[in-house]
């Protein structure tokens, strides 16, 4: 099987119509991964779940929802002190809890709500339909991109302690930055676009629309060809 290189990239930047057609561009660098047996795309929740759609349609794979969480800090909760993903995997931004004067308290709190908030959207994305069994299985985790990586990297962690054969992170645009730092952790990342000027993820979508719970049901429930 040919794989792709870490860090591919086709261009400095570019704009996606919507997250569909950012999803079928990943899965063009993807294509080293087609018909890996077995191989299951992953799809954060929820701008994810789209991209990785067209993906594992691409790749002729199942798709399933994967949970993260961010941990936003008290009284700022747009901040993100850390991040919880399914597994109970927590990455925390030490510098931001220590220059913040966060105390253990108040970061358990955030876990436990947050963690509260993630069961209850697996109930809501699948029902009682038990989670993909990731053990000896190539695991492409997809998004709709990244900022911190602090999201990306939970999801990393909490899917390499189920004993996969590889973990592959995919995104469609990310830092440089960003994705050099997953690519120390996963096996393989595949960012279609760095910019070097990069501010936010909604600023390679014409159509960055919230996606709504309705809308992940859908696609998980609409059969990609694995």
């Amino acid at each position: 099987m040919n794989r792709p290189s870490q860090h591919l990239r086709r261009t400095s930047w570019r704009t996606f119509r919507d997250r569909r057609e950012a999803g079928r561009v990943l899965a063009e660098e993807l294509t080293g991964y087609r018909d890996t047996d077995p191989l299951v795309v992953l799809g954060l929740a929820r701008g994810g779940v789209p991209v990785g759609f067209e993906v594992a349609a691409a790749l002729h794979a199942p798709l399933d929802v994967f949970v993260v969480r961010k941990l936003g800090v008290p009284q700022w909760s747009e901040l993100a002190m850390g991040a919880l993903a399914s597994g109970d995997q927590v990455v925390m931004n030490d510098n931001v809890v220590a220059s913040l004067g966060i105390t253990e308290d108040q970061v358990q709190a955030v876990i436990e709500r947050e963690t509260a908030e993630l069961r209850r959207r697996e109930r809501a994305y699948r029902g009682d339909r038990p989670p993909a069994d990731l053990r000896a299985t190539t695991v492409i985790l997809v998004d709709d991109g990244i900022a911190t990586g602090a999201s990306m990297l939970a999801a990393v962690r909490a899917v390499r302690a189920t004993d996969p054969a590889a973990v592959v992170v995919a995104v469609p645009v990310g830092p440089p930055s960003a994705c050099q730092q997953l690519a120390r952790e996963a096996d393989d990342v595949v960012c279609a676009t760095m910019p070097p000027s990069f501010e936010a993820v909604g600023q390679a979508f014409l159509d960055f629309h919230q996606v709504t719970d309705d809308e992940v049901r859908d696609l998980l429930a609409a059969p990609t060809g694995g």
